[in-house]
């Protein structure tokens, strides 16, 4: 065999050593620093809260029962079955 030990090491008893545990540390610090971005990065969205998508589509639906009570001559200020965003 290419990689087999030789004949005077005992696979027992070697250890990654010093740089296997450089090598860890340093895969931990990168987690830890790329954690922290993301959260940071994360934090900055401006995500539109519930309550603001029921408001908005309310207006919506509004709006379009209005321009069809205009465009087709009736006249009222309230829709028969809207009543409001219920919080």
């Amino acid at each position: 065999m290419l990689f087999a030990a030789p004949s005077g090491i005992d696979e027992d008893l070697v250890s990654p050593g010093v740089l296997g545990l450089l090598v860890v540390v340093a895969l931990g610090l990168a987690l830890v620093f790329l954690i922290r971005s993301m959260n940071k990065q994360i934090s900055r969205i401006q995500a539109p809260r519930e309550a603001d998508l029921d408001q908005a589509e309310w207006d919506r639906r509004q709006a379009n029962a209005r321009a069809a009570r205009e465009s087709a001559g009736g006249s009222g200020d309230a829709v028969k079955g809207e009543e409001g965003p219920r919080d």
